[in-house]
């Protein structure tokens, strides 16, 4: 990588390019490696790592990922593979573990007689989580010897060197994220859990653990979790699909392989209105489909629309198919392993392979046509569903119109609640949902007209994860949100939603409820709605949670404000003046509409002193998994999850 450097005297020649050698690119642009230097970036190190375990699995020689958080939040990945080789390269004349570790684009996926199939193979690997580590470790365990070299921002600290004699064999990887590079260093254990879990079941038969050691158990022990999955997709869509009401009782289960692709396809059909597909390339989430996915719709609406012809049920209907009423109800994981994938953009979220396309629609062509020949009663569940989704989407197609056509008739079409802002900048434009009309009339008062709006919100919001889309948009609240934010919906050419969001007049949407269990719901129901129909602007980062303090504690003219029980504690103490002080004084606001307009604004409103939470999508599916467990019609879900997090719940006297 090179750089050019300015010239301060405007002289211009060849010692204003700087070449960045080793890794010193990684450190200079990291964001370019690694996306981001935030907490995703943060994360990404450990995938990293980990791919590399995961690709020995793949290559059959391991059994076994242990991924450790230390309390410094240090990283350790150790796996039982075949260990990383540390003989001499004869070309650059160092230990293969060095070079591995400290030369960009080095490694045993570039031989296909060593990895066949790899989901690192267009990264930049362990190499890269070295140059951004204030300190690594290598440890490796092969021929009955182990060996150890350390790093420091990616430069070696010595020579890789024999430990002693060892029984085991593989990688240990101990890596500490630079501060210096990273935003913050603390690992979340739910962000690492549940993307170690999606690994189990995509490698069925590998053993996967975390330990947390910043965290004990009610035993003193470490918090640890155990990934395993015998079933793989199977287990996976099931998993996925717990908290759905079924419409066919056990999954149509895919397997194929040609020219080297391995494809393995699950699916389910369930009572609810949207589609869940996930699709996976070695191992990576393609989050924007690619040839895979394609195949695979081809194949599902190729075939079902056959039988559906063929049953006569189509005719009766009498009624015009989408590609996308095929798809409602419908959960499916789409995974192949290709030698050779070619990802559209560095982020790898779309597969290009061409040749991909037909082979996955060959295999789901055949398994789903013999599934419906023996399953010709699940067939026809199937099929009336698609033909009430067909119905549903007409309606839906005109509510919505009537939404878009009303505002191009009333010019602006802005919401009459709305209290707009006087900036026609979307940039520096914001939006507060307000919960309610009294806190909506306070935060009004209390906002800055410049660059913030008010749209007050009536109660709770309809539950979209139980309506029909149709229902959707004829709700008041829903209407206002779309016709304030400027957003609106079309249709593609297989009849699939798209979110327009050219005209978006607002880049921070502000979520502003209530600090108790009535607003948390209220909170969840409007995140619901944005997830299922507004996502782009989640994952685009336009959507925040605002957190309004939960109690005032206040001793003559001093007060302090406490987001929490433990800030509550602290601030009585610090006002104490002994143990049986009566002059401490606390209130507990129980709504938004009990802060004035001064008091709102100076402690949820004002971009100097607030706390916005960004809402961002980790783990698309185990999202996709907890909204309709905790909106959707099955109870016994729901009921589970609460009873297994009550324990985290407190209730403070």
């Amino acid at each position: 990588m090179t750089e050019e450097v300015l010239p301060e005297n405007g002289k211009y020649d060849a010692g204003n390019i700087t070449a960045l050698e080793g890794l010193e690119a990684v450190r200079k642009r990291p964001a370019m490696y690694i996306g981001t230097t935030d907490v995703k970036g943060l994360h990404h190190l450990v995938w990293e790592v980990v791919d590399n375990s995961i690709d020995e699995h793949l290559a059959g020689h391991c059994t076994q990922v242990d991924v450790i958080i230390h309390t410094d939040n240090s990283i350790t990945v150790r796996d039982n593979g075949r260990g990383i080789p540390v003989d001499m390269h004869k070309k650059l004349k160092k230990s293969a573990l060095e070079v591995v570790m400290t030369v960009l684009h080095a490694g045993g996926k570039f031989d296909k007689n060593t990895y066949k199939v790899s989901g690192g193979l267009h990264g930049v690997g362990v190499s890269c989580v070295n140059a951004l580590s204030i300190h690594m470790r290598a440890e490796v365990h092969r021929d009955g010897k182990s060996y150890e070299q350390e790093y420091s921002k990616g430069k070696p600290l010595y020579d890789v060197r024999e430990i002693g004699p060892s029984g085991k064999r593989g990688s240990y990887m101990t890596f500490h994220p630079d501060p210096e590079i990273f935003e913050s260093l603390d690992y979340k254990y739910e962000t690492l859990a549940a993307r170690l879990k999606e690994l189990s079941y995509l490698n069925k038969g590998l053993k996967i653990s975390l330990v947390d050691e910043r965290e004990l158990d009610e035993k003193g022990n470490f918090k640890t979790e155990n990934f395993y999955s015998e079933g793989g997709l199977l287990e996976f869509v099931e998993y996925l699909d717990e908290s759905r009401a079924r419409l066919i009782d056990k999954p149509i289960y895919v397997i194929g392989r040609q020219d080297n692709v391995e494809v393995e396809v699950a699916i389910l059909y369930n009572t609810s209105y949207s589609e869940h597909l996930y699709s996976f390339v070695n191992n990576i989430s393609t989050y924007d489909g690619g040839t895979h996915v394609s195949g695979f719709r081809r194949a599902l609406g190729r075939v079902l629309g056959k039988f559906g012809e063929q049953s006569g049920m189509l005719a009766k209907a009498k009624i015009a198919l989408s590609a996308e009423d095929y798809r409602e109800g419908l959960t499916a994981i789409v995974s192949v392993k290709v030698a050779e994938p070619q990802f559209k953009g560095q982020t790898k979220s779309e597969l290009g392979n061409s040749e991909v396309l037909g082979i996955v629609s060959r295999a789901v062509d055949d398994a789903l046509s013999t599934y419906i020949e023996e399953n010709a009663g699940a067939a026809r569940k199937i099929i009336e569903k698609i033909i009430l989704a067909a119905t549903a989407r007409q309606a839906a197609r005109k509510a919505r119109e009537m939404v878009q056509r009303k505002n191009a008739l009333t010019g602006s079409g802005l919401p009459g609640k709305l209290a707009d802002c006087s900036s026609k900048d979307p940039a520096e434009s914001e939006i507060f949902l307000v919960e309610g009309d009294s806190a909506g009339g306070t935060a009004k008062q209390g906002r800055d007209r410049n660059f913030q709006a008010i749209l007050p919100l009536r109660g709770k919001i309809l539950n979209v994860e139980k309506a029909m889309e149709h229902k959707i948009y004829e709700n008041e609240e829903i209407k206002n949100i779309f016709t304030a934010l400027g957003v609106s919906i079309t249709e593609n050419d297989e009849g699939q939603r798209i979110l327009n969001i050219e005209k978006l007049r607002y880049h921070k949407t502000v979520i502003m409820c209530d600090a108790d269990i009535d607003g948390s719901h209220i909170t969840t129901l409007i995140l619901t709605f944005f997830f299922r129909y507004m996502k782009p602007l989640i994952e685009q980062g336009f959507i925040f949670i605002a957190s309004p303090p939960l109690y005032m504690v206040k001793k003559g003219k001093q007060f302090r404000y406490c987001w929490n029980d433990d800030e509550r504690r602290e601030a009585i103490s610090a006002y104490s003046s002994g143990e049986n002080d009566a002059s401490v004084k606390t209130q507990r606001y129980k709504g938004l509409g009990e802060m004035n307009a001064e008091q709102l604004w100076e402690t949820t409103m004002d971009p100097n002193s607030r706390i916005l939470r960004q809402v961002n999508i980790d783990d698309a599916a185990e999202a996709d998994r907890i909204f309709s467990m905790l909106m959707g019609e099955e109870v016994p879900p729901r009921r589970a999850f609460i009873e297994a997090n009550s324990k985290y719940a407190k209730v403070d006297a």
